[in-house]
């Protein structure tokens, strides 16, 4: 699949309420380093920072010197978080047209923009009407208020049922070399096969997270790989993960522009075949069959 995102994108999670709380300053300069970078894609849902962190990205955005048209949004619909924003009696899904037409209209408005180039499914409901979903974006998509549509955490029974009416083009998923499991359970081949793009988030995975088994494993190998490939781990994580022939973008959330700048040297760094497995194998404990 030919991307207009760039291949690293730039994960706004923990700008806002949920992190570092960047203020709109912090926010316009970040925005600015990372495309000066040639970073030019952010990735946004609606429940980020309790519903804030969008309208805190806008207006940030609107202060830069950026244009619109030199870079993409991402963003999320579905879930029901409940927040100060929001306050509900549970955490749920939501995908009846009415809900999903309200955030989109309402990410348009915290974004001040007038369209997404990518509007994502955030996670899939045991309640979902394919029909009523596929129609919704498809008037959306006609109404140019988003210019594609997507999934994220879908299973490919999941992107089927959509499928079925709709033009599904991304999934976004947990991928990383501590979360292989999308690897070998026909995830990567059926997106492939289908050519639907991938996006990984957490694409570091838990090994700056935890101290486990899998951690105890692998770092003796990036350790020797930081040498021959004159590389840091984070480097090496994220060149490992765009070794696969998914073509798949790491959804980076650091807010850190030397990190920003590290993660992007990774898409010129290849691994050797070997070497690429002697690190599947770590993580995974055991030769490959």
């Amino acid at each position: 699949m030919r991307s207009k995102f760039s291949r690293i994108i730039s994960g706004t999670m923990t700008w806002g309420e949920w992190g570092k709380q960047l203020s709109q300053k912090e926010m316009t300069d970040l925005i600015e380093a990372t495309v000066g970078l040639g970073i030019t894609s952010f990735d946004h849902a609606d429940i980020y920072g309790g519903y804030t962190t969008e309208a805190d990205f806008g207006a940030a955005f609107t202060q830069s010197t950026i244009p619109r048209e030199k870079v993409t949004f991402i963003s999320k619909c579905g879930i029901q978080y409940p927040s100060e924003m929001r306050p509900l009696a549970v955490k749920h899904y939501d995908y009846s047209a009415d809900h999903i037409r309200f955030s989109v209209e309402s990410s348009l408005r915290n974004l001040q923009t007038d369209y997404l180039d990518l509007l994502l499914l955030h996670r899939p409901s045991p309640l979902m009407d394919a029909t009523t979903i596929t129609t919704t974006l498809e008037t959306l998509k006609k109404e140019g208020k988003i210019h594609d549509y997507g999934v994220s955490n879908f299973t490919p029974s999941q992107i089927q049922l959509l499928s079925s009416s709709a033009a599904i083009k991304w999934n976004q998923i947990q991928c990383s070399l501590t979360h292989t499991e999308a690897l070998t359970n026909g995830e990567l081949d059926f997106l492939q096969a289908s050519d639907i793009g991938v996006m990984a988030w957490s694409p570091l995975g838990s090994y700056f997270k935890e101290t486990n088994d899998a951690q105890t494993r692998i770092r003796p190998l990036l350790d020797q790989f930081q040498k021959k490939y004159s590389a840091s781990e984070e480097q090496l994580l994220l060149a490992w993960l765009m070794q696969h022939p998914a073509g798949i973008h790491p959804v980076v959330g650091t807010t850190q522009t030397d990190r920003l700048r590290t993660a992007l040297a990774a898409e010129s760094l290849s691994l050797d075949l070997q070497d690429w497995f002697l690190l599947y194998e770590a993580s995974r404990g055991h030769r490959v069959a």
